[in-house]
């Protein structure tokens, strides 16, 4: 029987890593001469990449980049970033502990995200998160991003799971997208980082703090027959 499993965003559902996507943000608009984005503005701007994060930003500066100019930017802001990956970042409240029941009850889980893989291995590292983890998938490890299935089908495989036992957990459009182009059901945070409400987004079940997460699983698995 195929264990069933969870698979989670990484910034914005299981770590709060903005200061520091922030920072390395900052950083680069900085040696443009540009002035610095605020963290409470700038939490909307993440979720698609590092690049997208670039552009988001200088769009709110009222400024663009040629392509070539983007890419030595973005160069620039992970060789900063991967030095600074886990200066403030941390879980959020309540994940540990939730990861811990879940893992009680039998599921396995998995991460989805639209950061580079080596990056994100690198912060649940520092994190010493990343043994919790039947696999951990990013934006180049199949060459594609969310919200394209193929990372979340993908993803579920390398986990060694199957789509109907599978549940993905999220904080924006991204997340809701690939789970409903794979078939899966998707619980939604309110707590991350997202230009639109979660609520427009309709997931499946919505929470509020990770304590949460063990009882809306339940109820998905109970919707489903699973439970």
């Amino acid at each position: 029987m195929t264990t069933p499993l969870l698979v989670f965003d990484l910034d914005g559902t299981l770590v709060d890593s903005a200061p520091d996507l922030v920072s390395a943000l900052n950083f680069v608009l900085d040696r443009e001469g540009l002035p610095p984005v605020p963290v409470a503005s700038a939490r909307k701007l993440i979720g698609a990449g590092a690049r997208a994060l670039i552009e988001r930003g200088l769009e709110q500066e009222g400024r663009s980049k040629t392509p070539d100019e983007v890419s030595a930017m973005t160069d620039d802001f992970i060789a900063y970033y991967a030095e600074h990956i886990a200066d403030e970042t941390r879980p959020f409240d309540g994940v540990l502990a939730a990861l811990d029941e879940l893992s009680g009850q039998g599921f396995n889980f998995a991460v989805c995200t639209n950061k580079l893989e080596w990056l994100s291995k690198r912060l649940l590292d520092r994190l010493g998160m990343s043994e919790r983890f039947a696999a951990i998938c990013g934006a180049d490890t199949f060459g594609v991003q969310k919200p394209d299935p193929v990372i979340l089908r993908e993803t579920i495989r390398s986990a060694g799971g199957v789509l109907s036992s599978a549940i993905m957990i999220g904080d924006s459009g991204p997340d809701i997208g690939v789970a409903r182009r794979a078939g899966v059901p998707v619980i939604g945070v309110d707590f991350g980082y997202t230009p639109i409400s979660i609520e427009e987004l309709k997931p499946d079940c919505l929470i509020s703090h990770m304590e949460k997460l063990p009882n809306a699983v339940a109820e998905i698995n109970a919707r489903r027959g699973g439970g």
